[in-house]
């Protein structure tokens, strides 16, 4: 059996059902990202990378993908209903979602399962190794490529930036392997549980426009 299929075959054994993350209680269960240094030029490209946070205002080239984007809108707020009943908070917080991971260059569904299993959506999260916010940020990355001002991870675009862009920088590094990409994300580089957890809760956030296919 190659490498891949048997961490394909480990991930199936450990699976997490993205249901069970939904009912945690109030406990942020990851955000473990150990401080490492970067070099210059990396240091430079991520301080750039969260600057400048303009209004997450979705831009579409064409009706149909501003269409699509609304479908998927539509969809998600009915699945985040009951972890953020109002619908101006649940608008705001998904159409933030969709910007930043496409700014970043990833999937949403990936960045709203990892957002589940890091804080179950709840803004002001605080783990016991101190990440902050939806995507359990560590303050040292304020101080690594922001201004210093962790505080401000409690602000949902800062948040959902950095996260983003940290995922990003990690999937870099692991040469575009997610699986361990998401174990450095948590601090647990190599072990299948968190990136398992992920995966698992990705499958609730997966979007797919039957109305495009009918």
């Amino acid at each position: 059996m190659t490498a891949d299929l048997k961490r394909r075959a480990c991930l199936a054994s450990l699976a997490v059902g993205p249901s069970a993350w939904l009912g945690l209680p109030g406990v942020a269960h990851a955000g473990g990202q150990l401080e490492e240094p970067l070099v210059d030029s990396v240091r430079t490209a991520l301080r750039t990378s969260v600057a400048d946070l303009a209004p997450p205002e979705p831009v579409f080239f064409t009706t149909e993908a501003r269409i699509v984007y609304l479908r998927w809108l539509g969809t998600m707020s009915e699945r985040l209903r009951r972890a953020k009943p109002d619908w101006e908070v649940r608008r705001d917080f998904l159409q933030t979602v969709w910007y930043e991971s496409k700014r970043a260059g990833l999937d949403v569904s990936l960045v709203m399962g990892l957002i589940q299993v890091e804080s179950a959506f709840r803004k002001f999260a605080v783990s016991s190794v101190g990440a902050r916010g939806y995507m359990q940020v560590m303050p040292f990355w304020t101080r690594a490529i922001g201004d210093g001002d962790a505080g401000k991870l409690f602000q949902m675009q800062t948040n959902l930036r950095f996260g983003c862009v940290i995922l990003r920088h990690y999937l870099e590094r692991e040469r575009g392997d997610l699986f361990m990409a998401l174990g450095r994300y948590n601090g647990s580089r190599g072990k299948p549980p968190y990136p398992n957890a992920v995966f698992a809760a990705q499958r609730r956030w997966q979007f797919q426009d039957r109305a495009a296919e009918a």
